[in-house]
């Protein structure tokens, strides 16, 4: 983790540092235009689908199994969102993101969070430098493994709170603050944190604000019997090949403005809407089983994620408009960690991605329902 001997040149700080949930991803890519796509949306969507398929078929390669996994890790990267892993140790969580970062042919650095972890551990430092004239000295600064494309934030729960801040400000402004000087860091970024579900000793849990700013929560689960005899076949043999890069980040800054350009009918609008009020107790939309299990519902950046998850799935998929299942795919993983149960759900086993699973499941009745 030690910090790459490379100068970063400061630029001036924003001055719009505002509070409101409106704005999920002031990034400083956003005005900008990449060429590169057909001129015609389908057919850079149908672009996108096949680039999609040889990006699975890629990964497939090296990772056995976690479709499921793939897929949210795409739609979260196209969407410019950010993810946050689930899951026990041993289950490739890192071979997974590097391969993403080589298939895509971008940086990649993997962060270890422990309790000893400084902000200037991440972000870099200035240190004295001989300027080679007359014994000359000046600062420069020497950026921190936070300066890659895909970074893999290693169990983020187990560093103080000050270094989760440091954290927090990358994923929102996509800048680093050291020193007075803000850096920018280069398009596109995508951090991809990970928590270990059975420990939590001696760690600092993520505050609800900053889970807020995660896109998708994203559950990694055990292979099944057959993907667990394969991966003790296929990975204790001959070392493989590197991966084929099919993208640069040139291209994948035109995808995801390509993804924001995805027709969405009202019906889904409503739909997004709907669901993330019904998770808040004291809206009078709230089913009355939920008011008793939920201490606390989802904010309005869900409904921007359920939108922007939603449109990348239709485009990954090859659709050329939102469908009600390109959304109800995304439901649990963006909901799941911003519902917050309360003791009651808790002695019933009610978890929060349950909670989702079942407000899904009844909004799905009512809209098949008749009149």
């Amino acid at each position: 983790m030690e910090p790459t001997q490379d100068f970063a040149t400061p630029v001036t700080p924003s001055s719009d540092f505002g509070f409101t949930p409106v704005a999920p991803e002031p990034t400083p890519q956003s005005p900008v235009a990449y060429d590169g796509l057909p001129p015609d949306d389908v057919a850079a969507i149908n672009e996108l689908g096949q680039t999609y398929d040889a990006f699975c078929a890629e990964l497939g390669k090296t990772i056995i199994g976690q479709q499921q996994v793939i897929e949210n890790l795409a739609i979260c990267l196209f969407a410019r969102g950010h993810a946050l892993l689930m899951g026990v140790p041993g289950l490739a969580k890192t071979l997974l993101v590097s391969s993403v970062a080589q298939t895509f042919d971008l940086s990649f650095n993997r962060i270890q969070f422990t309790p000893d972890l400084m902000p200037a551990d991440i972000t870099g430092t200035d240190i004295i430098q001989e300027t080679g004239t007359g014994g000359r000295r000046e600062f420069q600064f020497i950026k921190g493994p936070l300066f890659a494309n895909i970074v893999l934030a290693d169990e983020i729960n187990r560093a103080p709170a000050k270094t989760q801040s440091a954290m927090l400000e990358a994923m929102q402004e996509h800048k680093v603050t050291v020193l007075g000087n803000t850096y920018t860091l280069a398009p596109p970024f995508f951090v991809l944190a990970t928590q270990n579900p059975i420990e939590q000793e001696g760690t600092y849990p993520l505050p609800e604000a900053q889970l807020d700013r995660f896109m998708f929560l994203i559950e990694v689960g055990y292979p099944s019997a057959e993907e667990e005899k394969r991966i003790a076949r296929e990975t204790t043999g001959a070392a493989k090949g590197k991966l084929a890069q099919l993208l640069g980040g040139e291209k994948i800054l035109a995808f995801q403005q390509l993804v924001r350009r995805v027709p969405v009918p009202e019906h889904i609008y409503d739909y997004a809407v709907s669901i993330v009020r019904k998770t808040r107790p004291t809206e009078g939309d709230a089913p009355a089983w939920l008011k008793e299990l939920v201490g606390w519902g989802a904010g309005p950046r869900a409904v921007q994620y359920l939108i922007l998850g939603a449109k990348a799935r239709a485009a990954l998929k090859g659709s050329y408009m939102v469908r009600m299942e390109d959304i109800e795919a995304v439901a649990s993983p963006v909901l799941a960690h911003r519902v917050i149960t309360n003791f009651a759900a808790e002695s019933q086993g009610m978890t929060s991605k349950k909670v989702v699973e079942r407000l899904v499941a009844e909004m799905r009745t009512q809209t098949q329902s008749p009149s």
